[in-house]
C-alpha cells in the first residue's frame, strides 16, 4: 500500500504586529485531507531561501489557496492598486514561478480563488482588480457582515463547457457556486481552455491544455464544507487521484 501523496500548500505571509507569520487557512487543509485523501504540507513563502525545483521534488501535487490579498498588478502590467489594497509580494514571488514550473514538470495543480488568479497571471493573463466596477459584470463580492454559511453559500450559476473536465465530472451543463472575490480574469492566458463561465460572462474556471498533469483553476471556493457538496467533492477527489498517480510514478 502506497503512503498518502504529499501536497504542497504555499502559505500567506501576514504581519501580526510586530512579527511576520506564515499561515494557511484551516479550511483548505481540511478539504485536502477529507476530499482528496492527501497529506497537505504548508510551504513557507521565503523567496530568497526556497528553491522552486527543490519544492516540486518533494511534492505529488500543489494546491494554491484563496486569500484576502491580491496579486500585485505589476506582474501583469496592470495599473497601481488603490491605497489600502492588501498584497503579499512574498507569496507572489513563490507561487507565480511555482505554478509555471509545476505545469512544465507535470505536477498536479489545483488552484482556488487567488490561486486561480495566480495561475492566470503566471501563464501570461491579466486581471480586473475590481470586477464589480467593470461595466457588464455583476458584483461577485461577499457581504462580510453575513454569517460564514451565507457568505460561502450558493451565489450564482456557472455554465460548464461541454467536453471539459468539470462537465465530465458533474454530467450537467450548469451548477450553482459561491462567490467571494473582487478580482477576476480580464485577459485569459493563452494555452488554456475555459471550463466554466458565470452568467455575466466572467470566466470562472479553466484548465491548462498541454500540462502533462492535472491542472485546474476555479474562481469559487469548493473547499468550503467540501464533503457536503457533491460537485466540490468530485473536484477534490479528481485532484487527489491525480496526486496518487504521480506518487506511484515517483516511487517506481
Amino acid at each position: 500500500m502506497y503512503p498518502k501523496p504529499i501536497v504542497g500548500v504555499p502559505a500567506d505571509r501576514r504581519v501580526l504586529d510586530p512579527h511576520p507569520f506564515q499561515m494557511v487557512g484551516e479550511k483548505y487543509l481540511q478539504a485536502l485531507v477529507a476530499g482528496s485523501d492527501v497529506l497537505p504540507m504548508m510551504t513557507p513563502v521565503l523567496p530568497d531561501d526556497v528553491a522552486i525545483d527543490e519544492l516540486l521534488a518533494q511534492f505529488d501535487g500543489i494546491f494554491l489557496t484563496g486569500s484576502y490579498s491580491n496579486v500585485e498588478p505589476h506582474h501583469y502590467d496592470g495599473e497601481s492598486s488603490e491605497e489600502g489594497t492588501l498584497h503579499d509580494p512574498h507569496r507572489d514571488a513563490v507561487t507565480l514561478p511555482l505554478a509555471k514550473r509545476a505545469m512544465d514538470c507535470g505536477v498536479p495543480l489545483l488552484a482556488v480563488c487567488r490561486g486561480f488568479q495566480e495561475l492566470n497571471v503566471a501563464l501570461g493573463g491579466t486581471l480586473h482588480q475590481k470586477v464589480h466596477e467593470v461595466a457588464g459584470y455583476h458584483n461577485h463580492l461577499e457581504n462580510k457582515d453575513d454569517p460564514l454559511d451565507v457568505q460561502y453559500g450558493p451565489s450564482h450559476p456557472v455554465s460548464l463547457v461541454e467536453g471539459g473536465l468539470l462537465h465530465q465530472l458533474l454530467r450537467s451543463d450548469s451548477v450553482m457556486v459561491n462567490s467571494l472575490h473582487s478580482q477576476g480574469v480580464a485577459r485569459l492566458a493563452s494555452g488554456v481552455s475555459v471550463e466554466a463561465v458565470a452568467d455575466d460572462g466572467l470566466v470562472e474556471a479553466f484548465r491548462v491544455d498541454d500540462a502533462p498533469g492535472f491542472a485546474l483553476a476555479v474562481q469559487w471556493h469548493p473547499e468550503w464544507q467540501v464533503m457536503k457538496n457533491d460537485f466540490s467533492r468530485m473536484i477534490f477527489k479528481a485532484f487527489g487521484d491525480a496526486c496518487r498517480e504521480r506518487a506511484k510514478q515517483r516511487q517506481v
